[in-house]
């Protein structure tokens, strides 16, 4: 369908920095764009209190919990990995966001804090990943986790959470789910969207491939700690949700995921939001579609467990 009337607002208004050069961007930029106020933090969704909601550490990694039970049971647990291309996003840029995954799941969500590139390349994103996930399995009650573990993530967080479901699967530890929101899953970059929308659409191909620069550097791209698209086998992975937009660079590599899923008899379901970018998903005061998306994602997650 054509770009939605919301997404073309937002590229009006919210993504002036299309035909950068990112090369140009060394250390210092980087640092001062991170500390740059959030544009579009008024577009987030409300800043919904809850009972609990506490700023702890699982082997050393920052990580924020949730709970919007306010009871003392023992509930499901949600891990959530935020985006940003490896590079940007953290715990409080996510704030938002996980309280709405808490509230709307009734899990306890726990957003982990990974250490970003290039001061900290690859694998150590994804190794603060693996490592909140092993400390969820370890100890389940400081969490108030009945056991049941779900990964979640977005862009580059989606990649982060899609890994963690392989360490898992190797590992012999049953995620219940796997929820992948526009995630990136190939360093290859070679599927047909990364050239139908390479420019004009919000994240351009150009800026993804310096994410990657980034995170992966010397690093084989092809390994499937970066691109699990790639794994060789994909069965007895944890059932899977993938969210795609329609106008997004990372569409079809979401999609050939969740297919390849599907084909080697995973649980898998994948649906694309017609009109919308990507990074619709977080901002449900500019997409209406955002909201829309949270209830399927979170709809698919209380179904898991």
């Amino acid at each position: 369908m054509p770009l939605h009337p919301q997404a073309r607002d937002y590229l009006a208004r919210y993504v002036p920095d299309a035909g950068t050069d990112f090369d140009a961007f060394g250390p210092e930029e980087i640092q001062e764009t991170r500390a740059q106020p959030d544009r579009v933090a008024i577009h987030r969704g409300p800043l919904t209190k809850l009972p609990f909601v506490r700023d702890e550490q699982a082997e050393g990694v920052p990580i924020r919990i949730y709970r919007a039970d306010p009871g003392d049971g023992a509930l499901p647990v949600v891990v959530f990995f935020h985006g940003g291309g490896w590079v940007y996003g953290g715990v409080k840029r996510s704030d938002r966001l996980c309280r709405d995954l808490a509230i709307r799941t009734g899990a306890v969500v726990v957003s982990v804090d990974y250490r970003l590139a290039p001061e900290h390349p690859f694998p150590a994103a994804a190794d603060d990943a693996w490592t909140v996930v092993l400390d969820l399995f370890a100890r389940p009650a400081f969490y108030q986790g009945n056991g049941g573990v779900a990964v979640v993530g977005e862009g580059a967080g989606g990649n982060l959470a899609a890994v963690a479901a392989w360490q898992a699967r190797e590992a012999g530890l049953g995620l219940t789910h796997q929820a992948l929101v526009c995630p990136v899953l190939d360093l290859a970059m070679d599927l047909p969207s990364h050239s139908e929308y390479a420019k004009g659409y919000g994240l351009e191909a150009t800026e993804l491939a310096w994410y990657a620069r980034q995170y992966a550097g010397d690093a084989d791209p092809a390994d499937p700690r970066l691109s699990p698209l790639r794994l060789p086998d994909v069965a007895g992975l944890a059932p899977a949700t993938v969210v795609t937009a329609e106008y997004d660079v990372l569409r079809d590599e979401g999609e050939h995921y969740a297919r390849r899923l599907a084909e080697s008899g995973v649980p898998a379901d994948s649906r694309r939001w017609d009109g919308v970018v990507h990074g619709f998903f977080g901002l449900p005061g500019l997409f209406d579609q955002a909201v829309e998306a949270r209830e399927y994602v979170a709809e698919r997650l209380r179904g898991s467990w």
